[in-house]
């Protein structure tokens, strides 16, 4: 059986190679590099085509979930998951967004971290359980009855709702004029509507309306 082969990226030198150590113990994994920044990530994942990366959030240079969001692109067979301290909801969110298949908290055991690489490697998605299902609630909230949601949802224009879902999608307040041939500043004056209508107070919170209402899929 070949072995899961697999690059650690992480600007903490003792964490990296503990995990190293920890992932050498187990026969079917090989650990074939570790790294300590963005743009070191992307080379040896071209120079060593791993199958799982196992990466931090923030690093020097590109974050894990840019080079993860190129390395989809280019080598669409190197799985990544990541690895994060914090369970704030917007890397939780833009991790899946850039391809990640997994996302994991650095405390998990070794255990729930090997069936976590194992997952992947099957083709699946993993994400640790207590860290997922917290953010899933923040993120989806305690949903209104049906009446109340659409009562809400007749304070929206039609061009709101697209708004809606084009903040939720990442694009920028640029990218949105562009597409819809409109104004940055009409922009902008849709989302301070939208935010106001809803009694919202930033655009991450305009995305987390997006996914308790279906608007977008996680």
């Amino acid at each position: 059986m070949d072995k899961i082969r697999i690059i650690i990226a992480d600007d903490h030198r003792l964490f990296r190679e503990g995990l190293s150590s920890l992932l050498d113990e187990n026969n079917e994994i090989d650990v074939v590099a570790d790294v300590k920044d963005g743009n070191e990530l992307l080379e040896a994942v071209s120079a060593k085509q791993p199958d799982i990366v196992l990466s931090d959030i923030s690093m020097p240079g590109k974050t894990g979930i840019e080079v993860c969001a190129l390395v989809n692109e280019k080598f669409p067979d190197v799985k990544f998951i990541m690895l994060s301290m914090y369970d704030y909801e917007t890397f939780f969110v833009n991790s899946i967004r850039a391809g990640a298949k997994g996302f994991i908290s650095k405390e998990i055991s070794r255990d729930e971290l090997i069936l976590a690489i194992r997952t992947v490697y099957e083709g699946g998605d993993y994400y640790d359980k207590k860290l997922s299902n917290g953010l899933l609630k923040e993120l989806i909230g305690r949903r209104s009855d049906t009446k109340k949601k659409q009562g809400v949802d007749s304070l929206l224009s039609q061009r709101e709702k697209e708004i809606i879902r084009l903040v939720a999608e990442s694009y920028s307040n640029a990218e949105i004029a562009d597409r819809l041939v409109i104004s940055i500043r009409t922009v902008n004056a849709h989302k301070n509507n939208i935010m106001r209508k809803l009694k919202l107070k930033s655009s991450v919170d305009i995305v987390k309306y997006a996914i308790a209402n279906k608007i977008i899929s996680i």
